[in-house]
């Protein structure tokens, strides 16, 4: 936002420059490229839109890097060193965030230049001439969809968060979008860009030749992910009606798979760097490139814990990614997910959890770990697994235990009706509901869905109960002591709050 202030302030100082009658004032800087002229051709609206789709590879949004704001606040992963070399991030872990954390400053930030670039698109796509009206339709709906996906985001990150549709040209358009929007408010927006993208003409899923880009099939998970999440956590008497969108939307989802059962494809497939362009699970991915030092994939040098070779050929010096001992303990007995996703690292310096789903031990990604593991923000097993928490919510239990019995079923575990007679298990996941969440705990683990999930799930105080109830033990430094219902949201940046403390209002509790 302050960026956006100096921006705007250039701006003006220019248009004063303009308005004086001398001829040397009036020339017109060379150098400059003005955003209004900038778009003129049809590929010029393609690299436009190949940018917003860029900015989704930082971790300062929400690519592989991104665990911060999602797996490291939840119950899955962290650090256990809250010294000098953890510093900010471990506030994140600690639930101990302060305003003027350095780190959820840059995410946010981030995340507004997503939405700032998608709206120069939006406003300035009409000036270009299209050969055919359906590749128009596609770029708009491709940008509607990034800025509807950051917009989830955020509202689930913040709560109330300044809604901004348009390009921004002057201070004033600036000031009349410092202030915060009612959620009620955001999330209209972000069903109203997914709706558009819904009828616009995009692929019916993903091909091999524009992996990477979003399909009509990406589009209906994520609103129904959305109408789901509205109908949890959002307004209680649109409870049932947000309830049966997110089943028709996520329901056209899977109608849209271009594989049988879920079961033919082997668990490991969906992370075989070597299969990554063909696996049928995988909705959509932020692609990268195995061996370029600037596209490749990062997170199998990182996950890896000093002294394993499990996940690439870089040696590791540090303790890896961390996994909790809360989330190793949910791991079913006999269950390959676990075995597969994560390791004990024996090293002396280490002697703990690490994650292991992600690998490229390859030739390719070479001794400098540049990996080709592409991150996966949509597959199937989560769609299947909403579909069952959807169905839960709308009564329909045998419907909910056909899809969670998919999952189980691929990961050559019993199905729920035998599981549920195991005291251990039943004891553990008491009820449908608890037994989906799990679910998806143990599928989706580092994934970046667990955070998102238990917001879903709970409601405030249950929320603060179930964090609560769990053992000190099994997390490490991080204190469970330290949760309370102001963590539910993160608390505004300081940077933002200041520019106007009565419209950019702080999150209670901070």
């Amino acid at each position: 936002m302050k960026n956006k202030y100096l921006i705007s302030m250039c701006l003006l100082a220019l248009l004063a420059l303009g308005s004086c009658k001398k001829d040397f004032l009036q020339q017109t800087d060379p150098d400059a490229n003005a955003i209004s002229k900038s778009f003129k051709t049809e590929n010029d609206v393609l690299l436009a839109v190949n940018g917003c789709y860029s900015l989704l590879r930082s971790g300062n949004t929400i690519g592989e890097g991104s665990d911060l704001w999602t797996d490291q606040r939840s119950d899955d992963t962290g650090t256990n060193d809250n010294q000098s070399n953890a510093g900010e991030p471990f506030q994140f872990n600690n639930f101990s965030l302060i305003p003027t954390n350095s780190y959820m400053y840059t995410h946010w930030l981030a995340m507004y230049t997503v939405i700032a670039n998608c709206n120069i698109v939006l406003s300035n796509v009409d000036k270009v001439t299209f050969a055919k009206a359906a590749t128009k339709q596609n770029y708009v709906a491709e940008v509607k969809f990034i800025r509807a996906l950051i917009y989830f985001h955020l509202v689930r990150e913040w709560g109330d968060v300044p809604l901004v549709t348009k390009q921004l040209t002057s201070t004033e358009d600036v000031a009349a979008s410092t202030g915060r929007t009612p959620q009620a408010q955001v999330y209209a927006q972000i069903v109203a860009d997914l709706k558009d993208a819904v009828a616009s003409p995009l692929p019916a899923t993903q091909s091999a030749g524009v992996i990477g880009r979003i399909s009509l099939a990406a589009v209906n998970t994520l609103l129904g992910q959305v109408y789901l999440t509205m109908a949890t956590t959002g307004d209680q008497s649109a409870r049932t009606a947000n309830l049966n969108n997110a089943l028709t939307y996520l329901t056209a989802a899977y109608n849209a798979k271009t594989f049988n059962n879920l079961s033919d494809i082997p668990y490991t497939d969906v992370f075989d760097v070597t299969k990554k362009s063909t696996c049928p699970e995988l909705i959509w991915q932020i692609v990268n490139i195995q061996g370029d030092p600037v596209y490749s994939s990062s997170i199998a040098a990182n996950s890896q814990a000093i002294g394993e070779t499990t996940d690439s050929q870089k040696p590791s010096t540090s303790v890896g990614d961390n996994v909790t001992h809360d989330l190793v303990n949910d791991y079913e007995t006999g269950d390959a997910r676990g075995t597969f996703s994560i390791k004990y690292a024996a090293a002396a310096t280490v002697k703990d959890w690490y994650v292991t789903k992600f690998r490229d031990v390859s030739a390719g990604a070479g001794k400098n770990g540049y990996g080709g593991n592409d991150w996966i923000l949509m597959r199937y097993a989560d769609v299947i697994l909403m579909l069952a928490e959807v169905n839960q919510y709308l009564g329909n239990n045998t419907a909910a235990i056909q899809y969670l019995d998919m999952v189980r079923t691929r990961a050559g575990m019993p199905t729920y009706e035998v599981s549920s007679l195991d005291p251990v298990y039943n004891a553990k996941y008491p009820g449908l509901k608890l037994a989906i969440l799990h679910e998806r705990r143990v599928e989706l683990a580092f994934e970046h869905h667990r955070w998102f999930d238990l917001l879903r799930t709970f409601s405030t105080d249950e929320l603060v109960a179930y964090f609560k109830a769990k053992n000190q033990a099994d997390f490490g430094s991080a204190l469970l002591s330290n949760f309370s219902a102001k963590d539910r949201y993160f608390p505004i940046p300081f940077n933002e709050t200041k520019l106007d403390p009565a419209k950019v209002y702080q999150n209670p509790g901070y």
